[in-house]
């Protein structure tokens, strides 16, 4: 038997529903924040990752999907989703735009050869969302806040940010000379990947999970120390615009973040949540002033973020938050035996007037179709007998009250409007009149 992947899974019945759900959640919180959905390929050329994510980074080295296409062309599973989007505005010229910022997200799978455990496989689903044109801490703070909104919507308790800044390029430069000196006599008692970082970025040393609780790495010298002015005012600034939105927050001094793109701002919004494990991180990202024109775009400004969604299902579960509900249908259309086409006739435009429908497709006996609209949650069983259909009067059965009633074809949905309106309980229910 072929069996899916490994690091992969399969989506259906509730974990579906809760795609679903996560989904429709995503696109009504940006569209309030007025941002535009974009959606890039899948593949894209791998020298884009490597020069965007970084040679050094764990993505780039260990971790990405790569593979000759039949042109002989180098190509990679995207790892993650501002590359793409980063190419497809310099691409497409979305700098010339009269309208600035420009702000875009996106929502997709993301492919990384990694080991597979609770909360990271090697197909995941990230929601992200990227900013162009504003140097503003203002945007940093705004693009903070929408993870933390979010997670509130959906009911998640235990949230908690962590930011950091890691200053401009001046800031930058002058913190990885300190790194440099303090960490070269210490080399040959950290791993084997922080001793290659040493060379080509010494800021990543500070992101090792292998040598991350020893004394070398609680005594490395501190970002803070190192900012300029201007970076310590920008970051001064996006603390206060935090404040003013009431998103409470922890500055976390050898936060990094694991990709070689980000200056100023970086963050992380994690789940204090009981059983959640050690993998608590939800989302993170940062602002990263420079990435446009290392793709070979002009000098822009950006800020964006990603979160995992199986790493957020888990967060939901520990937290037992359902928020797929339980599946249910509206109509269930039985047809007795040589009813079949006035049946499915009826279904389709039941179906075209807005309503979930479902009919019997096995032929079963009468009895075993009550039971399958049991089965299906459904409100509203319709009979299709000889007598409906010379008569074009329906039979209609409440399968809450089991009370029947017959209505004329033209009324029925009028009828199903009415009666569903009634039995609905769920605010902002479409079925509400």
């Amino acid at each position: 038997m072929i069996q899916k992947p490994k690091g992969t899974y399969d989506i259906y019945d509730k974990k579906g529903r809760t795609f679903q759900e996560l989904e429709k959640l995503m696109a009504v919180l940006m569209e309030n924040y007025h941002y535009e959905y974009i959606r890039t390929p899948h593949f894209e050329a791998s020298d884009l990752f490597h020069r965007s994510v970084g040679e050094s980074s764990d993505i780039v080295s260990k971790e990405t999907y790569d593979f000759l296409d039949r042109g002989n062309r180098n190509m990679t599973l995207r790892p993650e989703g501002t590359a793409g989007v980063v190419r497809s505005y310099i691409e497409n010229k979305m700098y010339g735009d009269s309208i600035m910022p420009r702000k875009l997200w996106y929502y997709g799978p993301m492919y990384r050869y990694e080991r597979p455990q609770s909360g990271r496989f090697r197909e995941f689903y990230q929601f992200g969302v990227e900013v162009f044109g504003s140097d503003s801490p203002m945007m940093d703070a705004e693009i903070i806040s929408i993870p933390v909104n979010f997670y509130r919507l959906l009911g998640l308790k235990g949230i908690k940010v962590n930011i950091n800044t890691l200053g401009d390029q001046e800031s930058r430069r002058n913190y990885r000379e300190a790194l440099v000196e303090y960490f070269k006599p210490h080399l040959d008692h950290l791993c084997e990947d922080c001793q290659t970082r040493f060379e080509k970025n010494p800021l990543r040393i500070l992101d090792c999970k292998i040598d991350h609780a020893t004394d070398i790495m609680k005594n490395a010298p501190k970002i803070t120390d190192y900012l300029n002015e201007e970076s310590k005012k920008h970051f001064e600034d996006v603390k206060k615009y935090l404040t003013a939105l009431k998103i409470d927050y922890e500055v976390v001094p050898d936060l990094v973040r694991g990709l070689d793109y980000y200056t100023h701002t970086v963050f992380e919004v994690e789940a204090a949540i009981e059983g959640f494990g050690s993998q608590n991180v939800l989302c993170g990202g940062g602002r990263y002033n420079h990435l446009v024109e290392t793709i070979g775009g002009p000098e822009t400004p950006g800020v964006g973020f990603a979160m995992g969604l199986e790493r957020l299902l888990d967060a939901l579960d520990c937290e037992e938050i359902n928020i797929a509900g339980e599946s249910s249908l509206d109509v269930y259309v039985i047809p007795m035996t040589g009813m079949e086409d006035y049946a499915l006739s009826l279904s389709n435009d039941l179906r075209l007037s807005g309503f979930q429908v479902e009919m019997d497709y096995m032929n079963r006996k009468i009895q075993n179709n009550f039971k399958q609209a049991d089965r299906f949650h459904s409100k509203i069983i319709i009979i299709i007998g000889e007598n409906e259909v010379k008569e074009n009067i329906l039979t209609i059965k409440d399968n809450h009250t089991k009370q029947e009633y017959k209505v004329k074809l033209e009324d029925i949905v009028e009828f199903l409007d009415e009666k569903l309106a009634e039995e609905c309980d769920c605010e902002g229910c479409h079925h509400e009149n």
